[in-house]
């Protein structure tokens, strides 16, 4: 993990991003006038102790890292979960958002649905947002604007995708769940979240996938990020079935910070705003 920089001033138009989940959370601080990203901080709850409201996680969190008591003229939260489904803008009923989610997670009548818009092409994004996590938030920052983690990771492959005729295939992965998204030519052919333990786990539903979009892991280009490495055993796992595997291109996201390729890997999405 990186100190925060002592480069922050009064001076700089000051952002805290926010990647919010129930195991922990992770946030960056960013110069926008600059459009650089200038820190950022993971915080892991497994070591605090035990709590039936998470709430309490994020306030010790606060009470632990000044960074997070500071005035900033932006915050945004990213809310990190799998509870989320991509819909066409042209299908899409916000009376019924709730209705498009029932396929794929239980969603309950208690349940606030948000949803995010992807401009090109013309997509919404509908998920459950953790509604106890932006009520302290609230209580910290006043209002902040909120969207969903998938919804930043989808829109930047997009537009790395831009241009480019052929399909690309990207995997991202946490610590226990891992997203494939699969574009062409700014189209999103593919999005799809799944659990897993292992590798074993990994491979199976990457070819899965494969077999159902007609795509020949000869001759596939995979591009891998998040919390991966070359020496991983998922690398090396994807490398023994699929011919054309690299991590992917975060020279983009370099030039916005000082942080190493892994780093910028892992924090793809985060760094992103």
């Amino acid at each position: 993990m990186h100190p925060m920089s002592s480069s922050i001033t009064e001076k700089n138009y000051r952002k805290l991003i926010i990647r919010a989940g129930l195991e922990g959370f992770s946030f960056a601080v960013g110069d926008t006038l600059n459009e650089r990203i200038l820190s950022f901080e993971e915080v892991d709850f497994s070591a605090y102790t035990k709590t039936h409201k998470v709430e309490e996680h994020y306030w010790k969190a606060f009470l632990e890292y000044r960074e997070l008591t500071r005035m900033y003229d932006e915050v945004v939260v990213l809310h990190d979960n799998n509870l989320n489904t991509f819909v066409p803008s042209a299908l899409f009923d916000e009376a019924y958002a709730g209705s498009y989610l029932q396929y794929n997670t239980k969603v309950f009548e208690t349940d606030l649905f948000a949803f995010d818009t992807i401009e090109s092409p013309e997509i919404k994004n509908v998920y459950v947002p953790y509604v106890n996590i932006n009520n302290f938030l609230i209580d910290q920052f006043g209002p902040f604007e909120y969207r969903h983690s998938n919804t930043v990771l989808v829109s930047a492959l997009l537009n790395l995708s831009k241009n480019v005729e052929e399909k690309l295939v990207f995997v991202h992965f946490d610590e226990k769940c891992f997203e494939i998204v699969v574009v062409q030519n700014r189209k999103l052919l593919l999005f799809n979240s799944f659990e897993y333990q292992n590798a074993a786990d990994f491979i199976y539903y990457l070819l899965f996938t494969c077999e159902q979009l007609n795509l020949n892991p000869e001759n596939l280009k995979l591009q891998l990020l998040g919390k991966i490495t070359e020496e991983s055993e998922l690398f090396r796992m994807a490398y023994k079935y699929v011919r054309n595997v690299s991590l992917a291109d975060v020279s983009t996201l370099q030039r916005r910070n000082d942080f190493s390729i892994s780093q910028n890997l892992q924090h793809f999405i985060l760094f992103q705003l």
